[in-house]
């Protein structure tokens, strides 16, 4: 079976992963206003700073938001989507076999009746599907719906994103009509989380008109979808009264006004003609802290550099990717860039993930050893791309600024996220050093899919940092398979944490610090709602009082 994070994309397979890093990695403009603070046990928390509140849950009430990210180029179809807003539709329209709490990360049971656990070692694992699962045309879940889900997926034709998660899988068969066995190639332990990523359909509907399947896909969700707000910039759903899983809708209906412009959406939170709002703008922080809930919440999410490792490039010597982190003042650029919403990257991971384990290198502004270790690898001018997201136009000046402070001469330029990738992918003499933002973890959180996002995947290692082949890349690749087939935790670990001190050395590509992902919300009107550290908003077990 084809890893669809190892082959050379399609070139509309291709676009759609690239404007994933856009999409579903840079979030607009601002953070929400409220300080991290450190608890015993050194995890980073975030406080929650405006009205608190909220009347009784109407059964029959309607949620209102505004989201920040328009429909993009592709649809809504859980096979190839990759845009936040899609993604984050799909949260409530459709199922996996199992799936991740938006809020906590944890994996619970959806279609299936229990979490998978294959044991002693084995390689195969029957599923039994709920009772009383129905699609939201009324067909019926079955065996073979979900055979042919997880076969879509992962056929090579189909240039699915998602079979690069789910490489260990076999094949999936029905073994009744309510039961499929799903046979490994390796015994793993993340099977019950990376099973999360198919969201299973119906044939007949899948296998039909693909454009109206991609426009309205079906599923088996709490919500389904009315209008997907092409054509009204609304997109609306109503409660799925045949749903029988874990976490009903708790509201009859659902608007979401697709608002891209800062100030609009903002306005549309004070005017109370929405209930949240996701992208807060640093500078309207002050304004609805008087009015509604404001939440920051600590995410991988990061603002990463990558550098160019082909042979002849100033960045070929590992001493240059160094200097270059050494120059950067972290401390500086998130205070000022980010209004002190983000954490240094300390690892791979940000501290509050429950892999992180502090690298063998952490960068901090050293500028006489920048300089000498330029120095020593001859470098003393370079070109800098970047990305023109909002908030990473607000941290590059300050990054440039620290660069120079080392005495080397920066030719800097920025473009948007789809021009900069067009402009770098498989052209190895188009850039020296890239900074853009990125965050896989809307597709999962454990930290073997996070690391293979950018180290597993040709079109990262390959096309754009040209370090495949390199002695580090074959030892990150060897760890990564070591991890994925651990079954014990700390066998995991033990090679994630081997896996964070390589790249924190060699440094190809790596984060500069990870943010924390703004919400506000009229905390009157909404009941049990939870800002989450992903791009988009989570409604899931969510009422309303009106």
């Amino acid at each position: 079976m084809t890893n669809a994070l190892n082959h050379q994309a399609s070139r509309r397979g291709f676009l759609r992963l690239t404007g994933t890093m856009g999409l579903a990695a840079g979030l607009a403009a601002g953070l929400a206003a409220c300080a991290p603070k450190d608890d015993s046990s050194g995890t980073t928390t975030t406080d929650a700073v405006g009205a608190t509140g909220g009347g009784a849950a109407d059964e029959n009430g309607t949620i209102t938001a505004a989201i920040s990210y328009e429909l993009g180029t592709n649809g809504y179809d859980p096979m190839t989507t990759t845009a936040a807003l899609t993604i984050a539709a799909n949260w409530h329209t459709m199922e996996g076999l199992t799936e991740l709490d938006p809020a906590t990360r944890e994996v619970y049971p959806a279609l299936a009746t229990e979490l998978p656990v294959v044991s002693g070692g084995g390689t195969s694992v029957d599923v039994t599907l709920r009772d009383g699962a129905v699609f939201h045309d009324g067909t019926p879940v079955t065996a073979e719906d979900v055979v042919y889900s997880f076969e879509r997926v992962l056929d090579p034709e189909n240039a699915s994103l998602y079979a690069g998660f789910i490489p260990f899988i076999d094949k999936v068969t029905a073994k009744d009509d309510t039961t499929v066995t799903i046979d490994l190639k390796y015994p793993v332990g993340v099977l019950a989380e990376r099973l999360s990523v198919v969201k299973i359909v119906p044939k007949a509907a899948a296998t039909g008109d693909s454009e109206a399947f991609d426009a309205n896909p079906v599923g088996t969700g709490p919500y389904t979808m009315t209008d997907n707000g092409a054509v009204s910039k609304i997109v609306t759903f109503e409660r799925n009264e045949d749903y029988t899983g874990p976490r009903p809708a708790r509201a009859a209906t659902m608007n979401w006004q697709i608002i891209p412009d800062p100030a609009t959406r903002t306005n549309a939170l004070q005017s109370k003609s929405v209930q949240a709002i996701d992208s807060v703008p640093y500078l309207s922080i002050d304004q609805l802290k008087s009015s509604s809930q404001v939440e920051s919440v600590q995410g991988f999410g990061l603002l990463f550099a990558m550098f160019n490792n082909t042979e002849d490039n100033p960045f070929a010597d590992v001493r240059a990717r160094q200097a270059f982190l050494y120059c950067l003042d972290l401390d500086a650029i998130i205070s000022t860039g980010l209004s002190g919403q983000a954490e240094a990257a300390t690892c791979f991971v940000q501290k509050n993930h429950p892999a992180y384990k502090e690298a063998k290198v952490v960068y901090t502004q050293d500028l006489e050893k920048a300089k000498s270790l330029f120095a020593e690898a001859g470098v003393s001018s370079f070109r800098l791309l970047a990305t023109n997201h909002d908030w990473v136009k607000q941290c590059t000046p300050i990054i440039v600024e620290n660069l120079k402070a080392a005495g080397v001469e920066v030719s800097f330029e920025e473009k948007q996220s789809a021009d900069a990738y067009t402009t770098i992918d498989g052209q190895p003499d188009a850039y020296d050093a890239f900074i853009a933002p990125g965050d896989p973890s809307v597709f999962g959180n454990d930290a073997d899919l996070l690391l293979r996002w950018w180290y597993a995947a040709d079109i990262w290692t390959d096309s754009r940092m040209h370090w495949k082949g390199s002695q580090s890349y074959d030892q990150v690749t060897s760890l990564l398979e070591e991890g994925l087939q651990a079954t014990e935790q700390d066998a995991q670990l033990s090679a994630w944490h081997e896996i964070f001190d390589v790249v924190s050395e060699d440094v190809p590509l790596y984060p500069l610090f990870h943010r924390k992902t703004p919400t506000a919300w009229d905390g009157e009107t909404l009941v049990d709602f939870t800002p989450i550290s992903l791009t988009g908003l989570s409604f899931v077990g969510v009422a309303s009082t009106q």
